[in-house]
């Protein structure tokens, strides 16, 4: 009697799991990110430029090591991500700084699938510069330089308070590059 019970307990289980559909594995999933609406704010910097930066960002003023340089983050709390940014004057040092900016751009080639860069000029306002797009799974994925090559210099680039996953990141990339881009497009040297 126990045979044929362990027997039929077998064959109804082979009979109902064979019926089924297969098991598939789902892909990774992402939160869904809800972006604000674009808004923007004229701010003239302590340093010797203005700019209008994302009414949902803050500016934080950091102490400069050096009478030359002015240092302040615009901080995205809601998107966890921070766009540094550098202002130096220009004392000779253009190339250097220059070098500068790109060597720091491609110290993410280990990581980076590739890096794009985009010269960036607008006569009217003397701002002249170079987007560095840096693709992969990087630490910073937007860096930037702008300039008018005779007394102002400022470096700007996107951290992420998150691992790199450029799957997941990508729309905010994106959209906080759209915001880089107006910055360079919105700046006015003093």
């Amino acid at each position: 009697m126990r045979q044929i019970t362990l027997a039929s307990i077998v064959t109804t289980g082979l009979i109902l799991t064979a019926c089924g559909h297969p098991s598939v594995p789902k892909p990774a999933g992402y939160f869904r990110i809800d972006l604000p609406e674009k808004k923007y704010v004229h701010y003239d910097t302590p340093c010797n430029y203005s700019i209008e930066y994302p009414q949902y960002a803050r500016i934080n003023i950091r102490p400069a090591v050096a009478t030359d340089t002015c240092w302040m983050d615009i901080e995205f709390p809601s998107l966890k991500a921070k766009i540094h940014l550098t202002y130096f004057d220009l004392h000779g040092n253009l190339a250097k700084l220059t070098e500068s900016a790109r060597e720091l751009a491609y110290k993410h080639t280990i990581r980076a699938d590739a890096i794009e860069e985009k010269l960036w000029s607008d006569d009217s306002a003397r701002v002249y510069g170079i987007l560095y797009d840096l693709k992969g799974n990087t630490a910073s994925a937007v860096q930037f330089y702008v300039t008018d090559s005779t007394k102002h210099y400022l470096r700007g680039s996107l951290y992420f308070m998150a691992e790199p996953n450029e799957d997941s990141l990508l729309p905010v990339i994106t959209f906080v590059r759209d915001d880089i881009i107006h910055l360079m497009e919105t700046l006015t040297w003093r």
